[in-house]
């Protein structure tokens, strides 16, 4: 069992009855409205019978007439929209650069990073790590058989279903050429009356997918095709080289300048990931448009390090240390893969930000299965056991449906590996070109974390990161019932599915860092 460290200093300090953090025992049996459904992960178990974080709790009770610190979230991401209109203002800006001039002008080692860096050039697309191992030739090893067969398994997998994708595209294309227009409803589907045997089988296939897909059946097919041929000519193709538009070794992590500045480009189509994410944490609060993020007092430090495949040891264990050295606090990392060649590069850099006072917070991961077991990097532990370092929370996903289903489906879980639980379906937040979208997955309950992490470092500054984390876990909100946990729909405790067991909330958060607070003596002024 992973140690949690500071628990002395907590329970000797905290006041917190049992009576404030065990949840009613009712929930909401009705389906959400579309402003729970927007907001849900800010709503109150207690309060609202949906089980959110209690941030807007928090922020009517707790911290109304408060003024908190800025406190620098680094994500480590795809990119983000930096033009965005809900996140613009609160866009990390490099003070000690000079935009445009083409010279390091804060001698970080990075010219004009006035809004973060970009490790990956004018690469985006990837293979997955297992792929680049594979490519390297057979060792003779286990672990080389062990990718070989996890490749043809997930190859078998997904090649089935290009004959699906090109049977979709064709149909579509046919339609849209009868009706000449792009964007047709179902209404046009069903109006259209021909005996021509080609366009009354599209007729068909589209009309079944729309029922399938509901009335956004465009946007999903493009998401469905993307998904598919992007596996296939990317993510497994063992010919492709995604690193060599970036133009630097992989292999050698002192092989430091490389990439650019631009950490969001509307030629790039590939921000989406990492604009949502940042919109979870900070997205300004009731401005009147799209969502809300859970911390003020925020600036977003972009650091475009996660492809659309598998990203490389090297650029993660740099992205920390450049969030680290530019004044970040917290760092997000929404990603993960099956194997790390290097992840002792990713080690020092989490100790690196540990030595620094850097949270670090991770998502879990989205295959279903039992971390306890199976890899899932980056990983703070070499033994599945220990930790190596004491300033990292990885978060897995839970969804607004209070019972046994609450874990996502998706969500990865395990008794000694994953920290805590946060909401991660559905969640309505920032995507690139100034819109908004609901995604899932724990790539969003670890920035729903994030914020919480912020809240406490804007409010509580006086708090150590080893602090934060261990007030994050012990705080949050305890079931006290079995759930169903991964593709296997095995069946344990809420209590052993994480370590603390528990799910973040933010309101008994910051009630218990400031009792912690106040228990810090200060320091004397010299």
């Amino acid at each position: 069992m992973r140690t949690l460290t500071y628990i002395y200093l907590l329970s000797a300090t905290m006041s917190l009855s049992a009576q404030e953090i065990v949840p009613t025992k009712s929930y909401k049996k009705n389906p959400l409205t579309e402003e729970q459904e927007k907001r849900w992960s800010h709503l109150d178990l207690e309060k609202d019978s949906i089980p959110g974080m209690s941030v807007d709790k928090a922020y009517a009770e707790l911290l109304n007439n408060k003024k908190g610190n800025k406190v620098i979230v680094g994500v480590i991401d795809s990119g983000v929209d930096i033009s965005h209109p809900d996140l613009k203002s609160v866009i990390w800006t490099n003070k000690k650069e000079i935009p445009k001039n083409g010279k390091d002008d804060d001698k970080n080692g990075y010219v004009d990073d006035v809004n973060g860096w970009n490790f990956l050039g004018n690469s985006n697309n990837e293979t997955l790590e297992l792929v680049r191992y594979l490519r390297k030739g057979d060792d003779g090893s286990e672990m080389y058989k062990k990718a070989q067969k996890e490749y043809d398994a997930e190859y078998q997998k997904v090649f089935p279903e290009k004959e699906t994708v090109d049977l979709l595209v064709s149909a579509d294309k046919t339609i849209r050429e009868h009706l000449k227009k792009d964007n047709y409803t179902i209404e046009d589907l069903n109006n259209i009356s021909s005996v021509k045997y080609e366009l009354y089988k599209s007729k068909r296939i589209m009309l079944s997918y729309a029922d399938y897909a509901g009335e956004k059946f465009h946007q999903s097919l493009e998401e469905y095709k993307d998904y598919v041929y992007d596996r296939l000519n990317y993510n497994l193709n063992k010919e492709f080289d995604g690193r060599k538009p970036v133009g630097d070794n992989p292999e050698d992590i002192n092989d430091k300048k490389y990439g650019n500045n631009i950490v969001y480009s509307k030629e790039r189509k590939d921000s989406s990931h990492g604009t949502h994410v940042a919109g979870i944490i900070a997205q300004v609060r009731n401005n009147g448009i799209g969502g809300d993020g859970v911390a003020t007092n925020v600036e977003i430090m972009p650091i475009r390090a996660v492809p659309n495949g598998d990203e490389y040891d090297k650029d993660i264990a740099l992205a920390i240390r450049y969030a680290v050295d530019n004044g970040a606090k917290i760092i997000n990392g929404s990603f993960g893969k099956d194997y790390s060649p290097h992840k002792e590069w990713v080690w020092e850099a989490m100790k690196y930000a540990e030595s620094k006072d850097v949270l670090i917070i991770l998502a879990a991961g989205n295959d279903g299965k039992d971390v306890d077991v199976e890899p899932n990097y980056p990983e703070d532990t070499a033994d599945k056991k220990n930790e190596l370092v004491n300033n990292v929370i990885k978060v897995g996903a839970i969804n607004y449906n209070y019972g046994e289903k609450v874990v996502a489906n998706f969500s990865n879980f395990g008794t000694d590996n994953v920290d805590v639980f946060a909401p991660g379906v559905r969640i309505y937040a920032a995507v690139e070109d100034h819109n908004f979208k609901y995604q899932q997955g724990t790539s969003m309950a670890s920035p729903n974390v994030a914020g919480v992490a912020a809240l406490i470092r804007s409010y509580y500054p006086n708090l150590k990161a080893t602090q934060v984390k261990q007030i994050i876990m012990q705080s949050g909100t305890p079931l006290d019932f079995e759930v169903v946990l991964g593709e296997n729909e095995e069946k344990r405790p809420f209590s052993k599915a994480s370590v603390s067991g528990k799910i973040v909330n933010a309101y008994n958060a910051l009630k218990m860092a400031e009792e912690l607070s106040k228990q810090i003596p200060k320091e004397p002024k010299l």
